[in-house]
């Protein structure tokens, strides 16, 4: 069972981050610090994850992705109210009488620094219990179950287009020039970030009007997935509003925008420099791969890039973590996140050692010559 539990971990982080939350002042400070720690040196000194393992029950494996939407609801809404300035008196009065929890005690014992690491790590969570499960999901197109939950995991970030961008237009165009999420080579990563998300929203309207005028609906509906997106995440900011006032709703937005950020910032990283010729395929080398063990588990194998963008109609334990063509993250995705936001300048000159290799061992022909332009 123990192959079972590991995709688990994910939601069983968020309620421990709840819990950390809940324990006042300084301790989501020592989460934080602690728990990237963990994840960059984990990364760093396990063995490498290689292995497809079999699975005979695939509900327990979804259930752990289901899971994720009521986690990151109560984690959302603890946020508000700690930072909030308008939260009920039946909510203080609960966790008090429940669970012998004085909010209003743990909300004046947070210094500037645990109310940062509460927005950073409030928005990792928003990343990885919302944005990975989200995309996971809204790739089983056919299934209205997986697309409901998949679409409200996304609505934390504010990124419905997310869900039609990413699957219609990023899968068809990655790594040609046209590709809002395919970072070229030197790109900016603070200008990439603002680039492409407005390149995929534009996208994501373009794609989501044509598809209604092929079916001949109606542009104004419940039929539009970029409507009905914004609406979700409308609901939910909404709420966040009634439950911690303005002060609650803007901690909210400020997560989700930092969460969007973050996934732009791994959109970065999963292309970065590698370019595909027109024309041609999608293949294995036109996705940096990684196998760092708590990446992958942590990220229901996006880690396995290469074979996701290969067959993206496989779920996550079934895709394939190595592959001779598909070329590798020299560290975790956590490591080359901070990496890339922090010290973008160390990050270009990490990848331009890795990037040399692609060019000399990857790339084909016309591939290479184009980055020597």
């Amino acid at each position: 069972m123990l192959k079972y539990f590991k995709h688990y971990i994910p939601a069983l982080t968020g309620i421990l981050v709840i819990i950390f939350f809940l324990m006042g002042h300084n301790y989501p400070t020592y989460f934080f610090i602690g728990w990237s720690l963990f994840l960059i040196i984990g990364d760093h000194v396990l063995p490498r994850d290689k292995e497809i393992q079999q699975f005979s029950y695939p509900a327990i494996l979804n259930f752990s992705i289901y899971i994720n939407l009521p986690i990151l609801f109560c984690l959302i809404f603890l946020v508000v109210s700690i930072f909030g300035n308008n939260s009920p008196n039946w909510y203080f009065e609960g966790l008090y009488s429940m669970f012998n929890i004085d909010l209003i005690q743990i909300k004046d014992s947070f210094t500037l620094i645990d109310k940062i690491a509460l927005i950073l790590q409030t928005t990792l969570l928003i990343g990885i219990l919302g944005t990975v499960t989200g995309h996971e999901l809204t790739h089983r197109k056919k299934n209205k179950i997986d697309m409901f939950i998949g679409n409200w995991l996304l609505a934390f970030s504010w990124d419905c287009t997310f869900a039609i961008e990413h699957v219609y237009g990023h899968h068809k165009d990655v790594c040609l020039d046209e590709d809002p999420a395919s970072a070229k080579r030197g790109e900016n990563i603070y200008l990439f970030i603002l680039r492409a998300t407005l390149q995929e929203q534009i996208s994501g309207w373009k794609i989501e009007t044509e598809r209604l005028k092929r079916r001949r609906l109606n542009f104004f509906s419940s039929h539009n997935g970029m409507i009905v997106g914004y609406l979700r995440s409308l609901i939910i900011t909404v709420l966040t509003f009634i439950f911690g006032g303005i002060i609650g709703m803007l901690s909210f937005l400020l997560c989700a925008f930092l969460a969007k950020s973050f996934l732009e910032a791994i959109n970065y990283v999963e292309h970065y420099g590698l370019v595909r010729e027109r024309g041609k395929e999608v293949s294995m080398r036109h996705s940096w791969n990684s196998n760092h063990l708590l990446s992958s588990i942590y990220l229901c194998n996006v880690t396995r890039h290469s074979d996701h963008h290969r067959a993206a109609n496989l779920n996550f334990w079934e895709l394939n973590p190595y592959h001779e063509n598909a070329p590798l993250l020299p560290y975790g995705y956590l490591s080359m996140l901070y990496l890339v936001l922090i010290t973008p300048f160390l990050y270009k000159k990490i990848m331009a050692k890795e990037l040399i290799h692609w060019d000399e061992n990857h790339a084909n022909e016309y591939e290479r010559n184009y980055t020597m332009q």
